[in-house]
């Protein structure tokens, strides 16, 4: 018998859209309109403020990984005060290198891997609208170590590529919602995934 959690990622079906990587250096900040799609990014080195609209603002820091089911609008800054560049992610167009944030020369303060992806399920609506609006995940290697496999994966052309990004992008969401689905965690499928007799009857009405 398949297990909650693996049902529900098969019913969101996620696909691999881009990677990219993130640096920041000096007094940097950006906000972002909000997006629709789902997130992800892990911070390698450095440290930075994250404040995503109607979530506490938090500090992220070397193997913090944070999803964002579906990125609304957010703000992303060094330690600096500064007015933040706005970006719409709709309209802006998918950078081919590293996106470097604040002063261009010199070693960064900051790097991250990061990118979005798409749900193809018929129910993904109503799948991601029980899930927390951020998932923050603190010192989890394993998350690390995916978020790089894809980014190496996504720059590649290999045979299979297709089929591994998806695989990668499954077993990224499972880590980061195992993470989540804690005692404590929000009202919704977490929360119901955690409880035995409300797992099957999340089971049963999406069979």
């Amino acid at each position: 018998m398949v297990d909650p959690l693996s049902e529900v990622i098969g019913l969101l079906r996620p696909r691999a859209v881009f990677t990219k990587g993130i640096s920041g250096a000096g007094r940097w900040g950006v906000r972002y309109a909000d997006f629709g799609h789902p997130s992800f990014a892990v911070v390698i080195e450095g440290a930075c403020r994250l404040a995503v609209d109607g979530q506490p603002p938090a500090t992220l820091e070397a193997g913090d990984f944070v999803l964002l089911p579906t990125t609304p609008g957010f703000t992303m800054t060094g330690f600096e005060p500064v007015v933040p560049t706005l970006i719409d992610p709709n309209l802006a167009a998918a950078a081919t290198a590293e996106v470097r944030h604040g002063r261009q020369d010199g070693p960064p303060d900051l790097r991250m891997l990061g990118g979005y992806f798409l749900f193809d399920g018929e129910d993904s609506g109503l799948l991601v609208s029980l899930l927390p609006a951020q998932v923050h995940v603190r010192g989890v290697e394993r998350l690390s170590i995916l978020v790089k496999l894809l980014i190496e994966e996504a720059a590649g052309r290999h045979s299979g590529r297709d089929l591994v990004l998806t695989r990668l992008i499954e077993i990224l969401l499972v880590e980061s919602l195992r993470q989540a689905q804690a005692s404590d965690a929000p009202a919704g499928l977490l929360r119901g995934l955690s409880d035995a007799r409300l797992a099957e009857a999340i089971r049963r009405m999406h069979a």
